[in-house]
């Protein structure tokens, strides 16, 4: 459809391809919750729009240190608890610290999740388990 050729010809074997790529791999038994997590869309839906909110938040409070320099910076590691997520939700906590600036995943197991802040307020944050609590609703959970 992107490319321009929209005969019916061309779409029909475009459909065609999509089903034949589809019943191949039902047939070799690829397709799971974990590889197609449709079952997360809608409470993705919820989790994404907060999320942005706070990677616009998270972006300005880091620009305002660095225009600023009298406001604080104290670099610390600290560890957040992950073990009521599943491996799914672990990553996608993992990831969205990482996306938020200020804060960066250093290392994820079963239990934690090891994040370097760069401020007091971006570990308090974190350590104050909101984002925690809304990737365990978006998980379905």
């Amino acid at each position: 459809m992107l490319s321009g050729h929209t005969s019916p010809l061309m779409i029909s074997l475009g459909l065609l391809s999509v089903g034949a790529v589809v019943a191949c791999t039902f047939r070799l038994e690829l397709l799971d919750d974990e590889g197609v997590p449709v079952h997360l869309l809608p409470g993705l839906i919820r989790y994404v729009p907060w999320l942005i909110v706070q990677v616009i938040r998270s972006n300005l409070d880091v620009a305002r240190r660095i225009v600023s320099p009298k406001l604080p910076i104290h670099p610390s590691v600290i560890y957040v608890e992950a073990s009521r997520h599943t491996e799914v939700g672990r990553v996608t906590y993992a990831n969205s610290i990482t996306l938020t600036p200020g804060t960066i995943s250093l290392d994820v197991s079963a239990e934690t999740i090891e994040v370097h802040a760069l401020t007091e307020d971006a570990a308090n944050d974190l350590i104050s388990g909101e984002m925690s609590h809304r990737v365990h609703r978006a998980e379905g959970a």
